[in-house]
């Protein structure tokens, strides 16, 4: 890819960290941002860093090893979580790791948001899967997305947030937005009764309106109450 300008890049992880710190998907030092700047360097947001407060000379540079290449800071902890998003699909040029608290609250409660019930998610993310748990910035954090974010843009990890990545940064912070709003609406009408998914056949339509603009079908993961005797494909979850 052409290299991006890199002030223009550092100025908008600013603005991304603020509309993520000012609309509650991160609090303190969570959430990690990252780019590519070109097809040898990457940009990130410093380790320890508040999103909501950065100034544009904090972003630090890498390369595709995490090693550092230009900055004051250290690279975020989560680095490893980024790379593993680059190593796995060559269209991801970005990548948003946030704490959002409803998909937070989702995963600890065990609810998934994988399941088809907004038209919206389905033909512009297909399924929002959940990765098992594990210990933030180890090793093993990258390996419980891996086989997830080689088709999905966007999945919940459990007790950890949520992964979003885009052809551009702003691209993948507005599927965060979106998978927050699904959360919440999933929350919502948790309270209200038995949530309907949608039937099969209406899932297939949907996913061929979203495959014309982009979609990987293979996001669109089926949901178990299709095959139950007499549901004709629309159950309560």
């Amino acid at each position: 890819m052409p290299e991006q300008d890199e002030q223009e890049l550092r100025e908008l992880f600013c603005e991304i960290g603020r509309r993520m710190y000012e609309n509650g998907f991160l609090a303190a030092t969570d959430g990690n941002l990252s780019a590519k700047l070109s097809d040898k360097k990457l940009m990130f947001t410093p380790g320890k860093s508040a999103l909501g407060h950065m100034e544009p000379e904090d972003l630090v540079i890498t390369d595709f090893d995490g090693e550092m290449l230009k900055g004051e800071g250290k690279v975020t902890s989560e680095y490893r979580l980024h790379l593993t998003c680059y190593e796995e699909r060559d269209d991801i040029n970005a990548v948003v790791h946030a704490h959002p608290p409803y998909v937070l609250a989702l995963t600890i409660a065990g609810v998934s948001l994988a399941r088809p019930v907004l038209p919206e998610v389905v033909f512009n993310l297909g399924s929002i899967p959940t990765a098992p748990y594990a210990t933030p910035s180890s090793p093993q954090g990258p390996e419980v997305i891996r086989e997830l974010v080689r088709v999905h843009d966007a999945m919940a990890i459990d007790r950890h947030g949520s992964v979003t990545v885009g052809e551009t940064l702003e691209d993948a912070y507005l599927k965060l937005e979106k998978v927050e709003h699904a959360a919440q609406i999933t929350h919502l009408a948790r309270q209200l009764g038995v949530i309907k998914v949608l039937p099969k056949k209406e899932v297939e339509k949907l996913k061929e309106v979203g495959t014309k603009a982009g979609l990987n079908p293979e996001a669109v993961l089926p949901d178990p109450s299709w095959e139950l005797p007499g549901t004709d494909g629309d159950a309560g979850a």
